[in-house]
């Protein structure tokens, strides 16, 4: 359970444990799911008046391509969430990309936004199927991983200097 009865919050603390599941309609067509829901726990509380505070974590995974071979690929998704949600009659609410606002009519404070937010920002941008992926060939696109590639790559003569400081032959 993702969303919050407002008076029992004002009352006291409550501890969050629930899932934001991939196909919640919270998701856009472009963000990048995950694979079996986003895992949420966490405690919520009061932060003064209007004011509510999240702290937990988030967990998942999602599918993505490795950056050097293009091999689809599992990667774990794993970070700590710190959120304020505030009232949104309050004007320094509206300047600050922190702070969650919420409906001042609102009876519930829901997660799911946020939870989202932060799963965005946390998802890896590049991901490698292993450490030592050798990649593509960029001259016959060959995975280097399975296959061994005959290609012959020139050297970029625009790196000749450095090779002679170096000692190394182009």
């Amino acid at each position: 359970m993702l969303s919050f009865d407002l008076r029992t919050l004002d009352a006291h603390a409550v501890q969050v444990d629930g899932t934001l599941p991939a196909d919640d309609a919270m998701w856009l067509d472009e963000d990048p799911r995950p694979v079996a829901g986003v895992r949420v726990t966490g405690r919520l509380s009061t932060a003064g008046a209007g004011r509510y505070y999240f702290r937990g974590t988030l967990a998942g995974e999602v599918d993505a391509e490795c950056r050097r071979c293009l091999t689809p690929v599992r990667a774990p998704v794993e970070d700590e969430i710190h959120v304020v949600f505030a009232d949104a009659t309050d004007s320094e609410v509206n300047d600050d990309p922190d702070v969650f606002p919420l409906d001042p009519r609102s009876q519930e404070l829901d997660l799911r936004p946020a939870i989202r937010e932060q799963w965005l920002l946390s998802v890896p941008a590049f991901v490698e199927c292993r450490a030592d992926c050798k990649g593509l060939c960029p001259s016959c696109g060959v995975d280097r991983n399975t296959t061994a590639c005959t290609c012959t790559t020139a050297a970029d003569p625009r790196w000749d200097a450095l090779r002679t400081t170096r000692g190394e032959s182009s």
